[in-house]
């Protein structure tokens, strides 16, 4: 396996985000990791009560959020597979008897804030199965000209919810702030949230915010990013940038094509609003493949590139441990842990990179990222420069995009020679 190169060029000392006043986001947000929890597959019990012993690793590694996907009862009339898809909710205010009981997440919550943990909750607000008790409120449900629930796309195992009905729409605030009050998560990851009316999601996040100002909120969307993020969202997902990372990892597209995406993305998405940056999710993992399948050799270095580039970076269950098989989406299938693929160092050394140095937090805080000219189209070559009061970060990145061994000389005059796959990081 390729070196990893981290040079310190100088001591730097950490500045607050505090400097800065009138912040979009929590301050907690702007240097943070986020880390998605898939509870069923994390342990060979796959509950909360053994997740909790994650917790200690977790912190050690340097994350900051914890994403937990849905854990409420999953429908059974019309289930995928054995235990069904965690997005087919039955009861929107209860746990699933196979992550454990109420007491148990309250339990796992607890431990997670002691350890100073933010977790949030993944909302699917676009749909129910179709055994909800809700299917039996007229109005609230889609439904054909024969008076049949409605389902979307291949997901027969849910039925899609009409947001033209306030009954429902107060329902779901209801719910939603349950979670929130009762049991005292720290906010949403909305699942396919660009499927809900956005005027929803402005009233319902304005409506929680009054009571929980610093709660955190990640839209499952980008068509619609700059609309969802102008209120409701604190973060949106970076479809597009993780596609163009396979397509380069795989030779088919390739620096240039990363750097035209950059320069659409700064006009089309509100400067402030996060993108979240991946190489890997529940959807990618199981659907499409583990990241070495998908990027080969280039998995580390495009770990890396989440990192540099504007945004907050987001590991999946299994990334640290060396996970490297598709995992079952409806049936138990415990991740990997194998030293050969296993990269819990690499983003130890990542989050601690991002956290000590302002540049690379997100917008607002952070630096925008400046192109550094080269003599080589196969290098991505990029700067990051941060002045305050009494200090200056700069943080510079290297990456040879190709298969090949490459020589480069920047327009600053340093040249480099770069293994396959090979990237420097340079810290000032």
């Amino acid at each position: 396996m390729k070196k990893t190169f981290l040079f310190i060029a100088a001591a730097l000392m950490m500045v607050s985000c505090a400097e800065q006043e009138n912040l979009r986001h929590p301050k907690y947000a702007y240097d943070a990791t986020i880390y998605e929890l898939n509870t069923r597959q994390a342990t060979p019990e796959g509950t909360f009560a053994a997740a909790e012993g994650l917790l200690p690793t977790l912190k050690e590694n340097g994350i900051d959020i914890i994403w937990v996907m849905p854990c409420q009862p999953i429908g059974v009339i019309t289930r995928k597979g054995t235990l069904g898809s965690y997005y087919s909710i039955i009861d929107y205010c209860a746990i699933n008897p196979e992550f454990g009981t109420r007491a148990d997440f309250e339990h796992f919550l607890k431990e997670a804030h002691k350890m100073g943990f933010k977790v949030i909750l993944d909302w699917v607000a676009n749909h129910t199965a179709p055994d909800s008790e809700w299917t039996q409120n007229e109005g609230w449900h889609y439904r054909d000209s024969l008076g049949n629930l409605m389902v979307q796309y291949d997901w027969t195992d849910i039925s899609k919810l009409d947001y033209h009905n306030q009954d429902m729409r107060n329902e779901m605030l209801k719910a939603m702030h349950w979670w929130m009050d009762s049991i005292g998560i720290d906010g949403f990851r909305c699942d396919v949230a660009g499927e809900v009316p956005t005027d929803f999601w402005n009233w319902a996040m304005d409506d929680l915010r009054l009571t929980h100002p610093d709660m955190f909120t990640l839209a499952e969307d980008e068509d619609k990013a700059d609309e969802l993020t102008e209120r409701a969202f604190d973060m949106y997902y970076g479809w597009t940038l993780h596609h163009i990372m396979n397509e380069v990892a795989q030779g088919k597209q390739g620096v240039e094509d990363l750097w035209n995406y950059f320069a659409k993305a700064d006009t089309t998405v509100r400067p402030e609003a996060i993108r979240m940056n991946f190489i890997s999710n529940h959807d990618e993992n199981s659907w499409n493949g583990t990241e070495f399948e998908r990027m080969g050799d280039a998995a580390e270095l495009f770990a890396a590139f989440c990192y540099i580039v504007p945004g907050m970076p987001m590991i999946y269950t299994g990334q640290l441990s060396g996970n490297h098989h598709r995992l079952e989406f409806f049936e138990k299938d415990l991740i990997d842990t194998d030293e050969a693929y296993a990269q819990a160092d690499l983003y130890k050394q990542l989050n601690e990179l991002r956290a000590r140095n302002k540049a690379l937090f997100s917008p607002e805080v952070g630096a925008p990222m400046e192109r550094i000219a080269c003599d080589n189209d196969a290098i991505f070559a990029c700067k990051r420069s941060k002045a305050g009061k009494g200090y200056t970060n700069t943080v510079i990145a290297v990456m040879n995009m190709s298969g090949e061994n490459q020589n480069v000389t920047l327009e600053t005059g340093e040249t480099f020679e770069l293994a396959p796959w090979e990237y420097e990081i340079i810290e000032n």
